[in-house]
């Protein structure tokens, strides 16, 4: 990597294990396929609740994938692409953390969930949504290169060759057969990913802040994310329960997450409310009232669906609260002079100008001022540029 940020991880141990977990996922995937492409004695139901028991796994590999996404280290970002080949979702990698990170809990995001918004409204919008997106970011980097995109060292495009060469070797192997299966699989393991977005983000909204001409979304705090504390279901998917901390500090490891009391809280665990999500009114009934609870009786303050916007604040009057001055923007940084150096104050990575960033498009010498405004952290996808600190070349 070309920037100091990126640091040698001290989780070795932890790192390990997630690389024999993802050995382990490879290898029953490719036999539960051989199973069900050999085997006599299974019924074409047989065939496709094996199918779908093999996607329910695929969307705990996403789940690895994601934490290992978040790393700085090549090894654990190459394995993420590795998980998501299974589900043939490999997007994912660089919409999660370039996209889904800097702009969750706002409406633009096609991962963040509206209030009023069902899941079988939230499904195609986050599916297309997140694709076109990923294609966009990774577009967008090529572009600051002065090259097209459609080269190997697109993060898209290599993650979905893995797929091609996963599924093809599979294909060549057992037959054209085992295509449905395949696809039913993939379909499973990321809409139980989708699924779990819904959840994660339901009806949340990062408000404007900074003067009428220069405003922006405030930084993402734990206060824009659901949290659970289930034991069960976050010793299986690496504490994602505790997302809002994820959230605010997404280079953390999952061994260290923490809980705040800011955080809004479901009802249950992960499993209890996918369960739930299947069904709108049930799910609208326990989760819509915690919405107008967070933001003190001000829906203007919450992520509406534009379909039901009239219609909720009409069903959940504003009650009186304390008003916040959004005119103030806390954490924006004034660059003074020329700038050699600045660095994320969220996780440390650190951009030089001598050095640059060639993965982002910046070769070594590029100006800080000619770094867009809207560049945000590559490593933790938090902080914009106007957050990084500047460093003198002895600070470096």
């Amino acid at each position: 990597m070309s920037t100091s940020g990126r640091r040698h991880s001290p989780w070795a141990h932890a790192t390990r294990a997630r690389f024999f977990w993802l050995l382990v996922l490879l290898v029953g995937f490719i036999l539960a396929m051989y199973f069900l492409a050999t085997s006599e004695s299974l019924t074409i139901i047989d065939k496709i609740g094996l199918a779908y028991s093999v996607g329910i796994v695929a969307g705990v590999a996403i789940n690895t994938a994601h934490e290992l996404g978040h790393k700085r280290e090549d090894a654990e970002r190459w394995a993420s692409k590795i998980a998501l080949a299974q589900s043939f979702y490999g997007h994912f990698f660089i919409e999660h953390n370039r996209g889904h990170h800097v702009r969750v809990a706002t409406p633009p995001d096609p991962a963040s969930a509206r209030m009023g918004e069902n899941l079988y409204q939230f499904l195609p919008r986050t599916i297309w949504g997140s694709l076109k997106s990923a294609w966009h970011l990774e577009a967008s980097r090529y572009r600051r290169k002065g090259q097209h995109p459609f080269r190997i060292g697109n993060h898209v495009l290599n993650a979905w060759v893995m797929s091609v060469v996963l599924w093809g070797g599979l294909i060549a192997w057992l037959g054209w057969e085992i295509l449905p299966y395949l696809i039913l699989q993939a379909v499973v393991g990321f809409t139980m990913l989708e699924i779990v977005n819904f959840l994660e983000h339901y009806g949340m909204l990062r408000q404007l802040v900074g003067p009428a001409d220069k405003q922006r979304y405030e930084r993402v705090t734990p206060a824009h994310s659901w949290n659970s504390n289930n034991i069960a279901t976050n010793v299986l998917l690496y504490h994602l329960q505790r997302h809002s901390d994820h959230h605010a500090n997404p280079t953390r490891r999952y061994q260290a997450l923490r809980d705040f009391r800011e955080a809004p809280v479901l009802p249950t665990g992960y499993t209890g409310m996918i369960v739930v999500a299947y069904f709108p009114f049930w799910f609208r009934a326990l989760m819509d009232r915690r919405v107008y609870e967070h933001y003190q009786g001000d829906l203007t303050q919450a992520n509406l669906s534009p379909r039901k916007r009239e219609k909720l604040l009409k069903k959940w009057p504003m009650r009186q609260h304390d008003e916040i001055d959004h005119t103030i923007d806390p954490t924006v940084q004034h660059f003074a002079g020329v700038v050699e150096a600045a660095r994320c104050p969220g996780c440390g990575y650190t951009y030089s100008v001598e050095v640059g960033d060639e993965s982002e498009g910046f070769p070594a010498g590029t100006a800080w001022a000619s770094i867009p405004d809207d560049w945000c952290c590559p490593d933790c996808g938090v902080r914009e540029k106007v957050d990084f600190v500047p460093l003198t070349k002895q600070e470096v």
